[in-house]
């Protein structure tokens, strides 16, 4: 089934184009960070009925004509809440007025996402269902079938299973990772700009380069870390590539990852010394779950460099730190929207495979 996956990936990007895959339930705080006029497979509750944009009716309801989804069946935060346009054949099912027990149900929705009252939503719906039990259907990427052969294994039992589970991937090229990065890593807010890892900056897709204040890709993993260079696969994978401020990149250059130093000037919050490179608190977590998926992925099989994290920084060879630094920052900064849109992206549109630790953040204690 695996080697199926794959050679269709391969196919349809050697003719082309990325993969889009329509079968994919998102969550509502997933399909929210998605630009207007993606085919989005949305799942979530029903909690609410958007009548205007400021409000949302949560009893009390005078409309057939919409439903506000989220993902905890409690929410009030219209900021946390998807909402769903619904044509007059969903009304007589679906509508809160007509059928107010209703709320608190899942529900999955297929359709466009278009902004609805001035603010995240589905319109040009195609199908609503319910789920048998009420809660969410399996995901194709992070459900069970996906960490079957992982469940309940720890320690380096579990490190071998992940492994084996997304060491088979489709490879780009180099040259192609300038186009997947500005799809991996484009700014919500603003569909012509990506998100910059150490700045935080948003900037043209289209200013990427070599020269100050362009964007360049940034191997959280250091290149020189295993002397893997821009090889398919190590060199390129996009689990661990970012876009970065070109100087910024530069001054980074194959530093380990630690606390303290001096701050760096042009980006934010961020420190470094002779050893060590501390980013903003907004990243902690992304980088250490990126490091943690490159010392999974990459366990010297198939003529690969074999990558491992130390709990220590400035030693030679194939080995990043600091482990126990790292392990602090994925607490400290847990997975967010955007960290799981990317990974959705890379896995459905580019490389067919997920960085474990973005799905299941418990693997990291109980691997290291």
């Amino acid at each position: 089934m695996k080697k199926a996956l794959l050679l269709v990936l391969s196919l349809v990007l050697l003719i082309g184009g990325p993969i889009v895959s329509a079968a994919t339930l998102l969550s509502v705080q997933d399909a929210m960070t998605k630009a207007n006029g993606t085919d989005v497979s949305v799942g979530g509750y029903i909690v609410g009925v958007p009548v205007s944009t400021s409000t949302v009716q949560q009893s009390g309801f005078t409309s057939d004509f919409a439903l506000a989804l989220a993902d905890d069946p409690n929410e009030t935060q219209k900021a946390d809440m998807i909402f769903v346009k619904l044509d007059s054949q969903y009304r007589s099912e679906f509508g809160l007025m007509s059928n107010p027990s209703n709320m608190g149900d899942y529900i999955q929705v297929n359709g466009t996402r278009d902004d609805y009252f001035a603010h995240e939503g589905i319109e040009f719906v195609t199908s609503i269902t319910r789920s048998a039990a009420g809660e969410p259907s399996p995901d194709p990427g992070t459900g069970s079938g996906y960490y079957a052969d992982a469940e309940g294994l720890t320690g380096a039992a579990l490190k071998q299973a992940l492994h084996n589970i997304i060491d088979d991937h489709t490879e780009i090229s180099y040259a192609n990772a300038w186009d997947a990065l500005r799809n991996t890593d484009e700014d919500p807010a603003n569909r012509n700009n990506v998100i910059l890892l150490y700045t935080g900056k948003s900037i043209s897709k289209f200013e990427n380069g070599g020269l100050v204040d362009q964007w360049n890709r940034e191997h959280v993993w250091p290149q020189s870390k295993g002397d893997f260079g821009t090889t398919m696969g190590t060199g390129t994978d996009l689990h661990a590539l970012r876009p970065t401020d070109v100087t910024v990149n530069s001054s980074r250059q194959n530093l380990d990852f630690d606390n303290g130093g001096r701050i760096h000037p042009e980006a934010p919050d961020t420190f470094y010394d002779s050893d060590s490179w501390e980013p903003r608190d907004e990243v902690k977590g992304d980088i250490a779950r990126m490091v943690f998926y490159m010392a999974v992925r990459y366990e010297g099989d198939a003529g690969e460099v074999d990558l491992e994290v130390l709990d220590s920084v400035n030693v030679a060879g194939p080995y990043l730190g600091k482990l126990s630094t790292l392990k602090q920052w994925h607490e400290q900064d847990p997975v967010d929207a955007f960290e799981r849109n990317r990974n959705e992206t890379i896995f459905s549109d580019y490389q067919g495979n997920r960085n474990p630790f973005i799905d299941n953040p418990e693997y990291v204690e109980a691997i290291w």
